[in-house]
């Protein structure tokens, strides 16, 4: 118990009572957030549509995502991370009642981009935030508690979510709509607006001597390493969203139901609770690229075992090694992340870092669908072996990025990097 103590006190400690507000309200957003985790078999169980239409339709959840994290991004820098926040938790609960009761499948796919928009909107302002209370020293921490949140939400969301999806679909989006309003409840009251703290720059601020009014989304979208960088995430997140777009399709072949899978995602949330703690402590003082490529080919095995499951077994044990890998990834891709950004234009720079899932969100369904109806179990091999590239590409680009960063902060004016770059965690 003592150990446990002193590991959670080695983790948790030293962080700033805003970023326990920020955490508080991820964590009750995921614990509710059901509907979208479930949308591809309400489509073909509850509409009746086949598994191509619902691809599509969750793939225009996936492409208003990619719109709305852009938005989130920019106003999170213009109107503050707290506005932003409280406007996307409220729309959203909004479009989820409108959702529970729409049955049309071209008003559902209309609705679902939408809620695509105001999903994806929070992403950014949320980590900018984190980065603007939380000291550099103590970033890794952060992110990794950060992740641990929003798997705990997640495992809860799962194991609730397979009892109500066979009794009722309507209630899993009332249900979201319900914890969405309590986050924002918790956002409105306790957190303030950062925007300003870390950066110098306030809401709507006027330019200064370190931001050019011509700076904005296009330095983010013409910063070559970020975008190398961005890449491979965006493969990372293909991976991970086949456990909430096309798996569920392939255990419903494999005549499994939705309790089964809601407990091959709430057995990966599970282990991420137990275990994510100890992963500062496993990866410290190995190098971010190794430690990545590493999380991806545990991914693309993990994915490409399913090419040979046909029982709830084998989708449990490859589920462990896919865990692992996301994990791994974790504290990593989130520090790179705000390693890259320039002060002020962190959230920017977090919007086109989070457009990867949104955008993997219409590729990993739209083609995932089409995919898995003509090649089968193929399917996960495919899969498999992008993982793996995407595993070399990590080990290629780790050493120009650091040499990039050193640049960076001897820019800055503050000491140059190691000549090896680690994980910090402490």
């Amino acid at each position: 118990m003592h150990a446990l103590r002193r590991l959670w006190h080695d983790t948790a400690g030293g962080l700033p009572a805003t970023f326990w507000y920020l955490w508080a309200g991820l964590l009750i957003n995921r614990a509710g957030a059901f509907a979208m985790l479930f949308l591809s078999l309400y489509l073909t169980d509850a509409r009746g549509a086949s598994e191509s239409v619902a691809g599509t339709v969750v793939g225009a959840y996936g492409a208003g995502g990619a719109a709305g994290v852009l938005l989130g991004g920019v106003l999170a820098d213009r109107w503050g991370r707290r506005a932003t926040l409280l406007a996307a938790h409220l729309a959203t609960a909004v479009l989820m009642v409108a959702l529970a009761f729409s049955r049309p499948l071209l008003l559902i796919a209309a609705l679902s981009a939408l809620v695509g928009v105001v999903h994806s909107m929070p992403s950014p302002a949320f980590v900018a935030a984190i980065v603007d209370v939380v000291p550099a020293q103590r970033r890794s921490r952060a992110f990794n508690l950060q992740f641990w949140a929003f798997n705990l939400g997640m495992a809860v969301a799962s194991l609730l979510a397979g009892v109500l999806a066979e009794a009722s679909f309507t209630a899993l989006f009332l249900v979201d709509a319900a914890a969405t309003l309590t986050a924002a409840a918790v956002i409105g009251w306790k957190v303030p607006e950062t925007l300003g703290r870390a950066t110098g720059v306030p809401p709507a601020g006027p330019p200064t001597a370190d931001r050019s009014p011509r700076e904005g989304l296009h330095t983010a979208l013409t910063d070559r390493t970020f975008l190398v960088f961005v890449g491979l995430t965006f493969v990372l997140a293909v991976l991970t969203l086949q456990t909430s777009t096309i798996m569920p399709l392939a255990m419903r072949a494999d005549g499994l139901g939705p309790s089964a899978y809601g407990a091959v995602v709430a057995l990966g949330g599970a282990l991420i609770v137990l275990g994510q703690l100890f992963v500062p402590r496993l990866i410290d003082r190995h190098r971010k690229d190794v430690v990545l490529a590493v999380s991806t080919a545990l991914l693309a095995i993990g994915f490409g075992v399913l090419a040979v499951a046909d029982d709830l077994g084998v989708y449990l044990g490859a589920a462990v090694v896919w865990t692992v890998g996301s994990m791994l990834a974790a504290p990593p891709n989130a520090q790179i992340n705000a390693d890259l950004a320039p002060p002020h234009l962190r959230a920017r720079y977090q919007s086109v870092f989070y457009l990867t899932f949104p955008a993997a969100a219409f590729v990993a369904p739209t083609l995932g669908g089409v995919s898995l109806q003509h090649l089968g179990d193929r399917h996960w091999l495919i899969v498999g072996g992008l993982g793996l590239l995407a595993a070399l590409g990590h080990l290629l680009a780790g050493p120009p990025r650091d040499r990039h960063v050193a640049a960076l902060r001897r820019d800055a004016g503050r000491e140059p990097a190691p000549r090896v770059d680690r994980v910090r965690t402490g």
